[in-house]
């Protein structure tokens, strides 16, 4: 029974974990962006099937305002001026997240208000 009790535990948790936790975002350096023009790509899937993303590149800025220039594709098109706390592990996009203007860290926020995106 203890035996049953644990293995239960165990798969929960690990269900649960599976469900809360992007393992895209574990180990990778957060940015802070705005959002702005993205560039509509269609393409094609082998059936033919025809389908859009949109292609953004930013300036992002990092908690100590260092600058990189990320290049990243969303799915659907995302909300203009929307300030996206952006996940970057060995120079890729991993995951973004949408924050609140009051989320971002200081020295990013100045960053992004310096280059006309307040």
């Amino acid at each position: 029974m203890i035996f049953i009790s644990i293995i239960l535990v165990i798969l929960i948790g690990g269900v649960l974990f599976i469900q809360n936790v992007n393992l895209n975002r574990i180990g990778a350096d957060e940015y802070y962006v705005q959002i702005t023009e993205g560039k509509r790509l269609e393409s094609k899937s082998d059936s033919g099937e025809i389908y859009t993303t949109y292609e953004y590149a930013l300036p992002g800025f990092d908690k100590d305002g260092k600058e990189q220039a990320l290049t990243f594709t969303a799915i659907k098109e995302l909300r203009q001026q929307a300030y996206l706390c952006v996940y970057v592990r060995d120079n890729i996009v991993r995951s973004y997240k949408e924050v609140q203007a009051n989320e971002i860290p200081g020295l990013a926020k100045q960053k992004l208000e310096q280059i006309g995106q307040p």
